[in-house]
């Protein structure tokens, strides 16, 4: 078994969070985290559950609050295992590396809600704020990208950065992609309903998250999939008003309103979940992973060989 480190070598001192004990460590970060937000942030602000889907100030805050959750995480690997925040993959290059994620992100999104739009899946119902004469309906859409800059690079900090780092040090690259892919379709799965877009919906969210363990692994770097899951999750509630992983974002779109036709199957609009429990979903989901498994992601990847020793 070849066991790697991905974004870069293990000096002497370093310490590695033994592998049973990673994944009730991100639970613990991810609950924590959403506690601080919550009891200090939104209960004091006088916000409640049922705000987050009718406002949009509270969602940004919900949003934001996932950084709580990526600073335990880099207490942790900074005071117990004495690493720096570059091992995880936040190293060189972040401009170019997170603008090239933007365009990738926005560009996969779109493809999907291009091809159910072409197969006739949606109907315009308004157009976003673009064509509205006053700039101050941009500041929630500002704001919402910056969370779920937050959220995204949270996410993607715990699973592709921190877990899937770990896991490949001890037990190789397909294992770690396998082990972070499986816990964060679980993670998100928690907000499907027992319902007939659950099991398309758990494949896409596996796929969604293989196909961005590829584009960290060939990039050698996590800038890249922080962006790309930013601009799917912003042009998908913000850009389109569409659902994100089934939770509705309330703020008029950016670019425009589209809703499902009437009879539409839920197959091809994802039904309650939103398009990311899509056939489209998947088709583009697919093609990435295989573009990238064909252009080396694994073969040629940035990454150094660990030591067998611990």
């Amino acid at each position: 078994m070849t066991r790697t480190e991905l974004y870069a070598p293990r000096a002497p001192r370093h310490r590695r969070t033994w592998t049973a004990a990673a994944i009730p460590l991100i639970l613990v970060f991810f609950i924590v985290g959403q506690l601080v937000t919550i009891f200090g942030l939104l209960k004091p602000m006088g916000f409640h559950q049922a705000d987050l889907a009718t406002q949009w100030l509270p969602l940004t805050l919900q949003l934001l609050g996932f950084g709580f959750t990526a600073l335990l995480l880099l207490a942790w690997v900074w005071l117990f295992e004495r690493r720096s925040p570059a091992t995880l993959g936040l190293n060189d290059r972040f401009l170019p590396r997170y603008g090239k994620g933007l365009l990738v992100g926005a560009g996969f999104l779109t493809a999907t809600i291009g091809l159910i739009w072409i197969a006739g899946g949606y109907r315009i119902e308004g157009f976003g704020v673009w064509t509205a004469p006053s700039p101050m309906l941009f500041l929630p859409i500002l704001a919402l990208f910056f969370g779920f800059m937050i959220q995204g690079g949270t996410e993607e900090l715990l699973m592709r950065g921190w877990l899937m780092q770990l896991v490949a040090s001890r037990h190789g690259l397909i294992l770690a992609i396998v082990i972070n892919s499986l816990l964060f379709a679980l993670m998100h799965g928690g907000n499907i309903k027992p319902s007939k877009e659950l099991a398309l919906a758990m494949v896409n969210l596996l796929l969604f998250a293989g196909m961005i363990s590829l584009y960290a692994i060939k990039e050698g770097s996590l800038w890249g999939v922080c962006a790309w899951h930013s601009a799917w999750n912003t042009l998908l509630g913000v850009g389109f008003g569409l659902e994100v992983s089934g939770e509705k974002v309330a703020v008029q779109s950016l670019v425009v309103d589209l809703a499902p036709v009437a009879g539409a199957p839920w197959w091809l609009t994802g039904g309650a979940f939103g398009p990311e429990a899509s056939v489209a979903a998947t088709a583009v989901l697919l093609a990435g992973m295989i573009y990238l498994l064909a252009t080396g992601a694994l073969k040629d990847r940035t990454g150094y060989s660990a030591p067998l020793a611990e």
